[in-house]
């Protein structure tokens, strides 16, 4: 690759002079000498070190954000959000994938803080685990201390500002719609354990279960990946320990797309049979057929102003912007009683 020496070179003038055109430095120039280096540039096809120009510049231009998986439909529409407000502000997005590896989410806080970040974005649920989450603290503690700022979307223990989807409430609404119409033998399919994101939402379905008089006893819940092939399988173990179901909740839609697989696999219809309910209304949710009752988080939106908060300097007490879960009915479930 061309350096800016050849550039200079190629332009007949000094490294610096040729650093100043390229920058776009304020200081005048005449503008024979701004094209004699343009040119050179053109010719030579250089491309400037970023991260030369990065140590140069009194403000940071890099964002990083943590995701579980941003080929994940929920994390690429979050990931949209992020990306459209990084860029209205002239800002470079380096997106990590962690794949639900709590260390190496914790080797990518230590890279985003050796790369001078301006803010790191976690995108990803929290974890219940005490360990990891006092690494994390302190790793994003030092980053802090260094005029770098943090905010992370869901329920984490975490220093920064907070996007805080209605995880619960989404759960709660997702019961209610069933208990409400008539059904009795409810089956869900949860995320992992360990994710905050599957507690909260299994919470919800609780509590909308007490309230109705209803129970969720184990057996009818499985654990799972939050993911295709995760919904297949735990939607076969379901089936399996009671096959007298009347209707699935999901925690998420991409688990939903794998309960409708393996519901028409055993020649299941749904809603006739089983009606099925999945959560956060990904785009995939609309397509599906039938097309997937589930609950509406606004995951651009969500994506939009945890990046917004990131890069906001305001000074102050961490900040936490709600964000409300919408119930949307659509052909995958219906009434109990309209059997």
């Amino acid at each position: 690759m061309a350096t800016l020496a050849d550039v200079a070179r190629r332009a007949g003038v000094s490294p610096a002079t040729a650093s100043r055109i390229i920058s776009g430095s304020t200081k005048l120039v005449t503008d024979e000498l701004r094209a004699r280096v343009l040119r050179a540039v053109d010719e030579l096809q250089y491309v400037p070190n970023a991260h030369a120009q990065l140590l140069a510049r009194a403000q940071r231009t890099a964002v990083g954000v943590i995701v579980h998986d941003v080929s994940d439909p929920y994390f690429a529409e979050i990931t949209r959000g992020l990306q459209q407000v990084a860029t209205a502000h002239g800002r470079l997005v380096i997106i990590c994938n962690s794949y639900r590896d709590p260390a190496r989410e914790l080797e990518y806080v230590e890279l985003l803080r050796a790369q001078q970040v301006a803010a790191i974005v976690l995108a990803g649920s929290g974890y219940h685990d005490a360990a990891f989450t006092k690494a994390l603290k302190g790793k994003l503690a030092a980053y802090t201390r260094t005029g770098g700022r943090v905010s992370v979307i869901g329920r984490h223990e975490l220093p920064g500002d907070a996007v805080m989807p209605a995880n619960e409430e989404g759960g709660y609404l997702a019961g209610t719609e069933l208990f409400a119409t008539g059904h009795r033998k409810v089956g869900v399919i949860a995320g992992p354990r360990v994710l905050t994101t599957t507690t909260d939402r299994l919470a919800g379905l609780r509590r909308a279960a007490r309230e109705s008089g209803r129970t969720l006893p184990s057996k009818r819940i499985a654990y799972a990946g939050f993911d295709r092939d995760g919904g297949a399988e735990a939607t076969a173990a379901l089936l399996d320990a009671s096959p007298d179901l009347t209707a699935i909740v999901a925690l998420n839609d991409s688990m939903a797309v794998g309960a409708l697989a393996t519901l028409r696999e055993r020649g299941i219809d749904v809603p006739g049979q089983i009606s099925l309910i999945g959560f956060d209304d990904m785009p995939i949710a609309r397509d599906v057929t039938p097309a997937l009752t589930t609950v509406r988080l606004p995951l651009t939106e969500m994506g939009a102003r945890a990046m917004s908060l990131a890069l906001d300097n305001a000074d102050g007490a961490a900040r936490v912007e709600p964000v409300e879960a919408v119930l949307v009915r659509r052909a995958s479930s219906q009434p109990l009683t309209s059997r």
